[in-house]
């Protein structure tokens, strides 16, 4: 026979912070129980109500199978040994512990804090559901089931993290996903050991290939709709604990032109604003290289009108114009910082007036040209078309300003060539990364820079070599 006592003791040892509560209990016949939970992640109420009253209410109760059958719960196992209840009582659960036996149980009480589900801020749309995820592992997932209703879904949790042995949920169709695929990710993730992960950017980092690239090599996705439509293609996705962010592999750089809103329009407008994109995000990566190119090397380039205007513009300047450019590019990456960083809505009027006030003084007092504010403030905006690209398309822009300034036109060429070639050759878990252009791959033309209508689309990506290849079963003439 176990005495209570002493199973409390054995996890206060090893469990010493001040919010790690017991409460000791009596049962309708006399029978000494405890729970131990952690304050503040545990639903008293649920506790009370489920564990407690039954125990206190109920006669008759005998052994531990007895207990079991009292408990209310729905989420109840059986609990191994201490280091388990300790495991389980730190990640939120409830141990319940009987006077005289041996075995005790794991109760799933989970209640952490967290927000409700809403429209997340960078993914939004026009059309089309307005959910998001929230930073609840348990609600995320839910949210997939809620869309994902077929037996061959898969959700299976892994822990990571040496001191904060956070939950990952690893989530795939069965007979859609490539073969191996799954184990290949969980390899990645289960090889790394870090005491700490706050967020799934660290899982982003560990199943990347080559974590130290400039470009990325896996999807982000914070609405559970976009989600959903990735895994259903053969994508493996992952859910962190604490991350409003999930992510997919394998990924292609022609996702991040693809908005969810593109799926619930027409066709022939996605298309139009897709080409937008990708026009968008060229002239913000080249419009300021070829600006300070054209300037130094090859005036040429510069229509001979334009060519007048500029040149009146820039003229008395005391900067070269690749400083110019760099001075101007600097404030404009400097007020971006300020204005994220500080409260919302000093950092709001902080980033209008500190454009006005030192875009205006600084044209006024002949430090920096008009055409400069101008190219500068057009290339921001247009490579935040693409959002998920902009941590990629802002280094690479200081790159091309670089080499177009101190070598010229030339440099800019090379430079492309040598990012193509590059790309052309690098995968993520089988995907090449320019896929469907580098392999053109002919059927996944159709979902790419152009957007098909569904009935087109009835075949999965081959780019991702899915073993179901057919998603879309219609009689309908195209």
């Amino acid at each position: 026979m176990t005495e209570l006592k002493d199973r409390i003791k054995s996890v206060k040892k090893i469990l010493t912070s001040p919010d790690i509560l017991t409460f000791e209990f009596s049962g309708a016949d006399g029978g000494k129980f405890a729970v131990i939970y952690a304050d503040g992640i545990v639903d008293k109420q649920l506790l009370g109500e489920l564990v407690i009253k039954p125990l206190r209410e109920r006669k008759g109760i005998c052994g531990a199978d007895g207990i079991k059958a009292a408990l209310a719960s729905p989420e109840v196992k059986d609990g191994k040994n201490i280091k388990q209840a300790v495991e389980e009582i730190s990640d939120g659960n409830v141990a319940l512990f009987a006077d005289g036996e041996e075995k005790f149980f794991i109760i799933g009480l989970k209640a952490p804090p967290g927000r409700a589900v809403a429209e997340p801020p960078t993914q939004i749309a026009v059309h089309g559901p307005r959910e998001g995820f929230t930073e609840d592992i348990k609600v995320n997932s839910g949210l997939v089931r809620k869309r994902i209703k077929t037996e061959k879904l898969q959700i299976k949790t892994l822990k990571t993290g040496e001191k904060s042995d956070t939950a990952v949920a690893m989530v795939y169709i069965e007979g859609v996903c490539p073969k191996g695929l799954p184990e290949k990710v969980q390899r990645e993730i289960e090889q790394n050991k870090i005491d700490l992960i706050p967020d799934s950017s660290y899982i982003s980092s560990f199943i990347s290939k080559k974590p130290r690239s400039l470009f990325k090599r896996n999807g982000r996705a914070e609405k559970p709709d976009i989600f959903c439509a990735k895994i259903c293609e053969g994508r493996v996705g992952l859910i962190v604990d604490g991350s409003p962010i999930a992510i997919t592999v394998p990924y292609m750089i022609v996702e991040d032109f693809q908005a969810g809103e593109d799926y619930y329009s027409n066709s022939y407008r996605a298309t139009i604003l897709r080409a937008l994109r990708f026009a968008a995000v060229l002239v913000g990566l080249y419009l300021p290289a070829l600006y300070v190119a054209a300037q130094l090397f090859k005036a040429q380039l510069i229509p001979f009108r334009l060519l007048l205007k500029v040149t009146s513009a820039v003229q008395g300047l005391p900067l070269s114009p690749s400083i110019e450019m760099f001075l101007t590019l600097f404030v404009l990456e400097v007020l971006n910082e300020a204005s994220i960083r500080m409260p919302k809505y000093v950092g709001l009027a902080l980033s209008v007036v500190g454009a006005l006030v030192l875009g205006d003084t600084a044209v006024k007092a002949g430090i920096i040209s008009t055409p400069a504010i101008i190219i500068i403030a057009f290339s921001a905006i247009c490579l935040y078309t693409v959002p998920e690209l902009v941590e990629t398309t802002t280094t690479l822009r200081w790159i091309f300003l670089i080499v177009a300034g101190s070598v010229g036109p030339f440099s800019v060429v090379a430079l492309s060539a040598f990012l193509i070639s590059y790309l052309v050759t690098e995968q993520s878990y089988g995907a090449p990364l320019l896929a469907p252009f580098a392999p053109i791959v002919k059927s996944d033309m159709y979902d790419s820079l152009l957007k098909a209508n569904m009935y087109t689309l009835d075949k999965r990506p081959r780019s991702l070599k899915s073993n179901d290849k057919v998603r879309l079963k219609t009689n309908v003439e195209r």
